[in-house]
């Protein structure tokens, strides 16, 4: 498979490879163990320390107030006080939390890498496309997290064997948490805004998407677990700054989006023959905006750590104000939920009710 790179991204031009076997190898699971392990693909609502590892990208997170209810108050690269949703999943099915990919291939990791228990691609300001990062200098894009998930795939396929990798991956959970960064995107450029209308671009974020999810699926993958995008326009960041009302203009592309997504999984399961659940963020994460109170929440509008206005005219740095109960907030940061937030999508997603996970929850779909 040819290597891809763009200026300053590491490029994955080797296989670490810590045993081989010449027969099939079934990894066995623990009691606690729902699947074998998950592998994750996303943006800045996933990213649990990749973008450490890009030395000049502008997105990072390895500071504080960041991680402050994160076990032993490390700042780790996540996007806010603790636990993402990414974590909370991996929590559910009995698993650690998946690993920066980039620390299992650092030239300072001494270690020889195991990607058996999974891994995660996910990279604060990464989009669908390969040019909604611009904004942060460096980022990896979906297409080259695929890039390295081939990488990962072909050392799973040397430990385990050719059967043994099918078993496992299989079994396997594929988190898809991607696109919001397409979307600010689109309503940033006026180049976009006149090359195609908000509906053309929704479509083509799903059409790209789909390209991904193939590549992804031809290297073993058969149970996805596809976030949609939520209620972007109502971040701190997006509110106005006179009205603090929510941009609609975002949010109407994120419906969009979202149906052209749930269009393109109904038509890509038979074709592939993959299983998956996709998840109503929006309608979730609305839904705790409208009636906070019944979720725990006094502050839906302000971030809890930032600087000026809804704590949105700048990110959570350490000379930032922070918030003394992160748990009444919905935002950590201008752009990303609080630990408490993610919390209540995981419930929502891996159990349902079915109005927020269709056509089944990832319990349902762990089961299949």
């Amino acid at each position: 498979m040819a290597k891809y790179h763009t200026d300053g991204l590491p490029m994955a031009s080797f296989v670490v490879v810590f045993s081989l076997f010449t027969s099939s190898f079934i990894v066995p699971l623990s009691e606690a163990q729902m699947v074998p392990a998950i592998y994750v693909f996303g943006d800045s609502l996933v990213d649990v320390g990749n973008n450490n590892y890009l030395k000049i990208s502008l997105a990072k997170a390895n500071f504080p107030h960041n991680g402050v209810d994160y076990p032993g108050k490390v700042a780790t690269g996540r996007f806010g006080n603790g636990k993402n949703s990414a974590d909370f999943l991996a929590e559910k099915v009995g698993l650690p939390p998946s690993p920066p990919y980039l620390s299992l291939v650092s030239k300072s990791n001494k270690q020889k890498a195991s990607f058996v228990n999974g891994v995660s691609f996910a990279s604060g300001g990464a989009g669908i496309f390969n040019g909604s990062d611009n904004q942060f200098r460096q980022s990896i894009p979906l297409s080259y997290q695929v890039n390295y998930y081939s990488e990962v795939y072909q050392n799973i396929r040397l430990q385990l064997g050719s059967e043994g990798a099918k078993d496992h991956l299989s079994k396997s959970l594929f988190l898809i948490v991607i696109g919001s960064n397409d979307i600010f995107d689109y309503i940033k450029k006026s180049k976009l805004q006149n090359e195609y209308t908000p509906q053309q671009y929704a479509v083509l974020m799903a059409s790209n998407l789909k390209e991904q999810l193939q590549r992804i699926h031809a290297l073993g993958a058969q149970k996805f677990v596809v976030v949609g995008t939520g209620p972007v326009g109502c971040c701190p960041a997006q509110r106005d700054s006179n009205t603090e009302e929510c941009k609609e203009g975002a949010n109407s592309l994120s419906v969009m989006y979202n149906e052209a997504l749930k269009s393109m999984l109904q038509q890509l399961k038979p074709a592939l023959g993959i299983s998956y659940t996709l998840f109503n963020t929006y309608t979730v994460l609305t839904n705790i905006v409208q009636n906070a109170a019944s979720y725990g929440f006094t502050e839906v509008k302000a971030a809890c750590c930032g600087i000026g206005k809804l704590n949105a005219e700048g990110p959570c740095l350490p000379v930032a104000s922070l918030c003394s109960n992160r748990r009444d907030h919905v935002f950590w940061d201008f752009y990303h939920p609080t630990q408490a937030t993610h919390g209540i999508i995981v419930e929502k997603f891996f159990d349902g009710p079915s109005k927020y996970a269709s056509p089944m929850t990832v319990k349902e779909l762990i089961a299949l």
